[in-house]
């Protein structure tokens, strides 16, 4: 059982049943809400510059570039590309990282909070019934806060840029012009250091911003600093969260001088094949895979994909530990894998598991048998700590890739959050995975996909996709510290279902998360009564500034004013069941039926979940599939057999998560 966020001996209810990473995983869980300092603004005057209020900012830029000699342009996207010019009010990133310039001082943010994190270890990752199951080991967090001598470099920029502008660190961390200043020192230092000129020509800081990344090897450095400079060539324009208008004009035409990159001093990157677009930087450290006697080995299975079976999903997870701890982990043969880890500070990949095999990541074996898992370095409970632009900008390339290479749709039910993955089983539901969770920016994921998330059919029409602006949108959640303690309010994916078309009406109740009929709550990793971005339903009512949504067996009303919209229409088809039909079973996995396996391979139980789809009811529909099953639960790879059947199934978004029903029982049907 997961345990209550009130539990010092339990995890977070994300229940990712992981080993801590280390003193930066296990501290950094619940980095707190830093009140920002008063802004003290910046001077007028100057060429470009205003004294409007929602201008502060950008004069910051100005008077910073001025006073370290760095050009503009350069200030503005890197710190684009750090945190898309925002302040997040004095609050540090995933990685410690502070303010516009994400100035890093880990080992502060991590003093600041007295949380500790634990995992209870009551999860099967495999989620197979063809053997035990699979729990990993977990031991209890060092909580210990490391000394800045134990932490890479790219964790305490901060503390370097004190040292070259004389501002205290305090006000780096919690003031954007003074953090802004602090990164322009760090700039103009790293340029000195490079024996180049501080010129005005953008093009000749190609070397230094490579340096500000932090990155220890060549290839994430010049990742880092093509994408900074791409940033200059298309520019750049948005109004941040706090308001302030900022703009980096565009120059198409500008060419950075590589060659600097060579008088860096880093590191050649690490040897070895990966599976990855050449616009990341990414290197190869392989998950081990490894017999220990009894029948027992990890920490992945042998495949032959898409040979064998098609990849069909992308599954996005967080770590819920820091870059190095969680590297230690997918080592261990006695933990569990995933194909990909991101990380925070630079987008930097490593790759683990090869695409033709199966790691062990979403507690759902017909989803783990066709999917790739990628982490990203970050943590559900804790809203604050924001991922950076280079993460999300590398994991969309990435996913892009991918989705090309194994003709992966890029929507909501194949790029599925760990959080939407369904349970095998009845038994298995309320222990599934809640994460990237509420404070992953899936509407600027998918911008960066290509597939930004817009109406794709006229008023009143038969689907939504939900779609609310992540800024604004900031729904109650509690148990980020305690239980009943409300979380820092922040931008967020997720929209409240209500049983009624109006706020105070009960919340819409999940009988799979509580077979006892208790009530869905506002809690973070409660999933019982919300949906999130990019998903589409279908339209069961509309009254006012309320739509209504079919949902989990039943109408479910959530607000959307026409105003200020958190869903638009959509277009596509619905499943419904068959005439005469009163109601059909839902599924987790799509199995085949029972004459589909072959002598030696045991029969997978096709268990229904506690949920009814009735008559008169729609869902949105997704890929229609064989039943399928993955026989491998031996180190050995000579019996292992992908088992196809004849039944077929439609996947569709029945709740939160995805779910199978048998093509023989539904009809399909245009949505409007």
């Amino acid at each position: 059982m997961r345990g209550s966020p009130t539990d010092p001996s339990t995890c977070a209810r994300h229940g990712r049943a992981r080993r801590t990473a280390g003193a930066v995983a296990s501290a950094a869980l619940l980095l707190p809400l830093l009140g920002a300092a008063p802004y003290d603004g910046v001077g007028d005057g100057d060429s470009g510059r205003t004294s409007a209020p929602s201008a502060h900012l950008q004069n910051a830029f100005a008077n910073a570039a001025d006073e370290y000699d760095v050009p503009q342009s350069v200030l503005l996207a890197v710190s684009y590309l750090q945190s898309r010019w925002e302040a997040h009010e004095g609050a540090p990133s995933v990685t410690g990282g502070y303010g516009p310039m994400h100035l890093t001082d880990a080992r502060t943010a991590l003093a600041r909070t007295a949380a500790s994190h634990h995992s209870d270890g009551t999860e099967d990752p495999r989620g197979d019934d063809s053997r035990g199951a699979r729990l990993p080991d977990t031991r209890d967090a060092d909580t210990r806060v490391p000394e800045n001598a134990e932490l890479p470099a790219r964790l305490k920029t901060l503390t370097k840029a004190a040292e070259l502008s004389g501002i205290p660190a305090e006000r780096l961390r919690t003031d954007a012009a003074a953090n802004v200043a602090g990164g322009a020192a760090l700039l103009a230092a790293a340029q000195k250091q490079l024996g180049e000129p501080l010129s005005d020509d953008a093009a000749d800081w190609y070397g230094a911003v490579a340096r500000y990344s932090g990155a220890d090897d060549t290839a994430t450095a010049a990742t880092y600093a093509d994408d900074v400079f791409d940033v200059i060539r298309r520019g750049e324009e948005r109004t941040t969260d706090s308001g302030q208008r900022i703009s980096l004009a565009a120059r198409p035409r500008l060419r950075p001088a590589t060659a600097q990159l060579k008088g860096a001093g880093l590191r050649a990157p690490a040897a070895g094949t990966t599976e990855c677009p050449s616009t990341v930087s990414c290197e190869w450290i392989p998950a081990p895979y490894e017999e220990f006697g009894d029948g027992d080995y990890g920490n992945h299975d042998l495949g032959d994909r898409p040979k064998s079976q098609s990849i069909k999903y992308i599954v996005v997870h967080d770590t819920e530990g820091a870059w190095d701890g969680v590297l230690d982990m997918v080592q261990d043969p006695t933990y569990v894998s995933w194909q990909y880890s991101l990380r925070s500070t630079d987008g930097h990949i490593a790759q683990h598991v090869k695409a033709k095999d199966v790691a062990w990541h979403a507690g759902n074996w017909y989803i783990n048998a066709k999917s790739i898992g990628l982490e990203h370095e970050g943590f559900l409970t804790a809203p604050d700590t924001w991922y950076t632009e280079a993460m999300y900008r590398s994991s969309a390339r990435l996913v892009t890739y991918l989705a090309k290479k194994y003709g992966i749709p890029l929507d909501r039910q194949h790029i599925l959050g760990h959080d939407t993955v369904p349970g095998t089983t009845t038994a298995t539901i309320p222990g599934m995975h809640t994460d990237p969770g509420p404070y992953w920016d899936w509407q600027h994921y998918f911008a960066l996909l290509g597939k930004p998330l817009r109406a794709t059919a006229g008023p009143k029409g038969g689907l939504v996709t939900v779609a609310p602006r992540f800024a604004t949108n900031k729904p109650v959640f509690t148990g980020c510290v305690t239980a009943a303690e409300p979380c820092a309010a922040h931008g967020s994916s997720a929209v409240r279902l209500y049983t009624e078309p109006r706020e105070d009406a009960p919340l819409v109740k999940d009988i799979g998360l509580r077979p006892d009929g208790g009530d869905s709550t506002t809690g973070v990793n409660d999933l019982g009564s919300r949906v999130s971005t990019g998903q589409r339903y279908a339209v069961a009512g509309r009254d006012g500034d309320w739509t209504a949504i079919w949902y989990l067996g039943r109408k479910a009303w959530f607000k959307n004013p026409a105003k200020q919209p958190t869903a638009v229409d959509a277009a596509g088809a619905v499943i419904t069941p068959k005439a005469g039909l009163t109601e059909i079973p839902v599924y987790g996995r799509a199995y085949p039926e029972k004459e589909a396996y072959p002598e030696g391979v045991p029969v997978q139980s096709v268990s229904p979940l506690p949920y009814k789809l009735l008559a008169g009811q729609r869902y949105a529909v997704g890929d229609k599939v064989p039943g399928e099953y993955f026989y491998a639960p031996t180190f050995d790879t000579t019996p292992h057999r992908v088992v196809r059947g004849s039944d077929m199934y439609y996947e569709i978004q029945f709740g939160h998560r995805v779910a199978f029903v048998r093509a023989a029982d539904v009809r399909v049907m245009p949505s409007a």
